[in-house]
């Protein structure tokens, strides 16, 4: 077994489980007879994907240096799922306003508390196996955000078939080792590519983007002002009146204005520079952001799923792989 190094005292968790699920919609709909976000849903097993990602996560950081951001139309659904786990903070968007709120809310928090901090952040739609091995690469992400200072350090995943609806990563020269790990610069992201972007990408040696990142507080936050001056500018304001008896009515006032930004395409692809990527080899990781992607992970790990097949939209067929 693979044994982690420990609790990292300057480490921050940050899940990201504010999304509706809209695509896997249709099927939990059939399934559960009514709509709930599939973060919340149990596929597999005994634990929701909310579940499973904070489990994960407090594997790396205590609880009181976790920060979890959902809707605030979800509470009692968090709430209810996170009780009794040690989850650290809830955190209520008062609106959805795409990615880049999402990870900038919780740093917020983060930075006023303990700026010189280091954080990871991870959605809670993705499935990894086994866990160990993820939170062993996890690991190494974030020694090298802690080494590299400017570089935000993301988990690439070497692909095994052509895959249009994820971000690839075109990877660079070698910055650092961490441990015996390659760290390698970031050439380029593509966002969801065309056909013959991604496949010119996998013959390049490219590799999907997680979004699974590790950065030092106040790198993300430096580039966030260069990109999202209005964003960062309104949770400054927030900042100030962490706990305070304002702190919801400003959060509450900052979100009618927030502007929506998507992290990946609004701010990655800009700043190639200043990131870095880390392989997430020999871990099945798969965005679950369609229906047809759970049934396929299940089938190759020779698991059930939760729901009948007969829920899916199209009859299952397990994608080809590479090679």
């Amino acid at each position: 077994m693979i044994r982690l190094v420990g609790k990292n005292q300057r480490l921050w968790s940050v899940i990201l489980a504010g999304g509706e699920g809209e695509r896997v919609r249709p099927l939990v709909q059939r399934w559960l007879g009514r709509h709930k976000p599939k973060q919340y849903c149990t596929f597999v097993g005994t634990r929701s994907m909310l579940q499973h990602t904070l489990d994960r996560a407090t594997r790396l950081t205590f609880p009181d240096q976790t920060l979890t951001v959902v809707s605030r139309d979800h509470r009692r659904e968090a709430v209810s799922q996170l009780h009794g786990r040690n989850a650290g903070r809830l955190l209520l968007q008062p609106q959805n306003r795409d990615t880049a709120a999402g990870i900038f809310l919780p740093l917020t928090y983060i930075k006023a508390q303990d700026p010189s901090a280091t954080v990871v952040v991870y959605p809670s739609d993705h499935f990894v196996y086994p866990e160990f091995r993820f939170l062993e690469i996890v690991e190494k992400a974030v020694r090298a955000a802690e080494r590299l200072q400017d570089r935000l350090v993301l988990l690439g995943v070497p692909p095994d078939r052509l895959e249009l609806e994820y971000g690839w990563i075109q990877t660079g020269r070698y910055l650092a080792f961490s441990g015996s790990r390659p760290v390698r610069a970031v050439r380029r992201f593509l966002e969801k590519p065309a056909a013959a972007q991604a496949d010119e990408a996998l013959s390049k040696g490219a590799v999907w983007n997680t979004l699974v990142f590790s950065a030092k507080v106040e790198a993300l936050w430096t580039v966030g002002q260069r990109y999202f001056p209005d964003m960062l500018h309104l949770f400054e304001r927030l900042a100030k009146a962490i706990g305070t008896a304002d702190e919801d009515r400003i959060l509450e006032g900052i979100y009618r204005v927030m502007p929506a930004k998507n992290f990946s395409s609004d701010l990655l692809e800009q700043v190639p520079e200043k990131c870095a990527v880390i392989e997430l080899d020999n871990v099945l990781w798969s965005d679950w952001g369609k229906p047809e992607r759970i049934a396929e992970t299940l089938h190759r790990i020779g698991r059930q799923p939760a729901f009948p097949l007969e829920c899916l939209e199209k009859p299952f067929k397990p994608i080809p792989l590479a090679g």
